[in-house]
């Protein structure tokens, strides 16, 4: 049977979500034994082993940042599904690879490796986003995030049952196996219908990619937006748990508490993101995102000063659906406002300002905790996200209008 342009963008965004799903669980699998497969590598201090675990977690965030937009590059000469197929492949044995390491330089060099690879999500939207029509791409980027947020949610309850069931080593080789999977099924079941390759050796370059938009500042507007979203959500990360343990008095399963608390945003964000999508569609995906802006700045100001955890898990499952709002409909405004022969570069670009935010955030938070108290971050991160609204209006908003 001859299939219709339709349906093949819906089948691709059903075979994508499937496998940006198992990439999700993938990606999060091992991170709740990493520390302890690390302790396992050698014989360490207590600070030693902190500062590995640190630049272990860290690593592949540093080499993203900076491969991102080369494999953008690539994704807009030669295609998004072989740049899926090279990130999903190339990582599906570097993680099955971390199963066999004997020391912990292997193991951060690996890491790297991983880093390097990255792309498999940002190439997957891209390819959503330039074969979805764009009356649909709201719902299409959204149902991709929760795809995602799902699988990063189960990752860890995964990663631990099979940790505790097998071995860290034999974990590793079924997260390669899981990538792999992702592999093929994007091998056989994806198809890159529009696909138009950048001949021009003007759009080669960055500044002839720039030149390429309507509205530059939009775009960088939006970049920007990114960075700070991600820096103000990571900035909370180092110090949940803490703060957690300072509201049950030290006393109780704070490691249980905290696991649930963290996992609340994420279920959030599941339920609704495809539906915020579909909705900034017809409204206007800029007043979704702005609202997500003033939802996230109160509820981050009322975290500061809640008296127990469960005041403390309700609102960081409100901000669940403040994520909804923000992260997936600035993919959508830079699908509706990027030409699609350079889509690539410009959810690589995106990628790479996540990935920035990704490292400044919990540097951020860690940093006021130090010096203020945990209640300061959220008070600091509050501000973060007025300022990010501020250069929203005046970077996108008046650009649009």
């Amino acid at each position: 049977m001859v299939q219709t342009k339709a349906s093949i963008w819906k089948r691709n965004l059903r075979v994508l979500a499937v496998a940006v799903f198992i990439a999700g669980i993938a990606f999060s699998e091992v991170m709740p034994f990493l520390p302890l497969y690390i302790n396992t590598l050698g014989h360490f201090s207590h600070q030693k082993l902190n500062m590995w675990a640190g630049l272990v977690f860290s690593g592949i965030y540093f080499v993203s940042a900076f491969t991102s937009p080369l494999w953008g590059k690539l994704a807009d000469k030669k295609g998004r599904k072989l740049m899926i197929l090279r990130a999903s492949f190339g990582m599906a044995i570097v993680l099955a690879a971390m199963g066999i390491v004997t020391n912990v330089w292997q193991l951060f060099i690996l890491r790297m490796v991983q880093g390097f690879f990255a792309g498999f999500v940002s190439n997957s939207n891209a390819l959503i986003a330039t074969e979805t029509p764009k009356k649909k791409s709201g719902q299409a980027l959204g149902t991709m995030a929760s795809s995602f947020t799902a699988g990063n949610l189960l990752g860890p309850f995964i990663g631990g049952a099979l940790a505790s069931a097998f071995s860290y080593r034999v974990t590793f080789f079924i997260t390669g196996l899981l990538l792999l999977i992702a592999f093929l099924l994007c091998l056989f079941f994806v198809h890159e219908d529009d696909f138009k390759p950048v001949t021009s050796k003007k759009l080669e370059s960055s500044r002839g990619v720039i030149t390429a938009l309507k509205e530059p500042r939009l775009i960088f507007g939006l970049l920007l937006t990114t960075l700070i979203i991600q820096a103000a959500n990571n900035s909370i990360n180092p110090i949940v748990s803490l703060y957690v343990s300072q509201l049950m008095h030290h006393q109780g399963n704070v490691v249980f508490i905290s696991g649930v608390i963290a996992a609340l945003p994420g279920i959030a964000t599941f339920i609704t993101a495809s539906r915020f999508g579909a909705i900034g569609d017809r409204i206007g995906t800029q007043k979704i995102i702005v609202a997500g802006f003033v939802g996230a700045i109160i509820l981050f100001f009322l975290t500061a000063f809640v008296q127990n955890t469960v005041e403390l898990g309700s609102l960081r499952f409100l901000v669940g659906f403040t994520d909804a709002c923000l992260f997936p409909q600035v993919q959508t405004l830079l699908t509706k406002n990027s030409p699609a022969m350079i889509t690539g570069r410009i959810f690589s670009w995106n990628q790479s300002a996540m990935y920035i935010g990704n490292i400044l955030g919990p540097l951020l938070g860690s940093a006021i905790a130090g010096a203020s108290s945990y209640s300061m971050v959220f008070i600091i991160t509050a501000v973060i996200v007025v300022l990010n609204l501020i250069l929203f209006k005046l970077n996108v908003i008046n650009s649009l209008d």
